[in-house]
Order: C-alpha cells, then structure tokens, then sequence
C-alpha cells in the first residue's frame, strides 16, 4: 500500500477509536483507557516488528534516537491529556480541537522541516482552523 492507503486505514482507525474511548470513559478512568489501549498498540507494534524481522536495539541510540524519544513524550502528554478530554467533554468539541494538531503539525512541516506551501495548501490549512472553530462554538 501506498502512503495515501495507510493515511485512510489511520482516518478509519482514528474514526472509530474515539467513540468507542469516550464510551470506555463513561465507566472507567481515563487513564485506565489509556493504559490499556495504548498497550494495544505497543504490543501490535512490537508484533509488527517480529513479523518485518526489524532489529529495535539499534536504532536505541545515535542522532535521531533524540527524536524518537522526545516524540514519545510528546505523544505521551497528547494523549493522555486526550484521554482525560474525552472522559469529561463531548466528543463532537474534544475532536475537532485535537484535530487542529493536523494544522499545527502542517505548519511546524512547513517551518522546520522545508515541506513546501503553496497558496492551496495555505487555504486548506485555514479552512481546517475555521472549520475547527465553527464546529467548537
């Protein structure tokens, strides 16, 4: 599959992830939900990397491992602070603002790592930020 297949199975999962995480937190703690899930995904990752035969302990260390760990603790913090929004607010405000890290990560792309902007791509970047606000207010 191409990158554009994995983006639409990741929208799908995404999709049908939050509901069902808001429903979890009806009855139990976010932080449990967080646990749990979260695990889900550690224990399908790590069987991804049996089943690809890929070395981990390499990659553990050297110039990019910064990287690595530093996107750990920031995904820690998004999540769990998701997690936590979920439990106590409606799923239809806590989604669109979480989803405006599709704006921010666009445009932290576009600063620091050289991704190109064109005025459609400006465009579009606004429209999610307004279409954010619309749906929040």
């Amino acid at each position: 599959m191409n990158y554009v297949a994995w983006a639409v199975v990741a929208l799908v999962g995404y999709s049908v992830f939050t509901p069902l995480a808001s429903l979890a937190t009806d009855e139990i703690p976010s932080t449990v939900v967080a646990l749990v899930a979260n695990s889900m995904l550690a224990l399908s990752a790590a069987a991804v990397i049996v089943y690809r035969d890929e070395a981990v302990v390499p990659y553990l260390t050297g110039g990019n491992a910064m990287y690595m760990y530093a996107a750990g603790v920031c995904l820690s913090v998004g999540i769990i602070a998701y997690y936590q929004a979920l439990g106590q607010g409606p799923v239809s405000v806590v989604v669109p603002i979480f989803g405006m890290f599709l704006v921010g990560s666009a445009l932290l792309g576009v600063v620091f790592l050289d991704d190109p902007m064109s005025a459609k791509k400006a465009t579009g970047i606004l429209l999610a930020a307004v279409g954010v606000y619309l749906t929040t207010s």
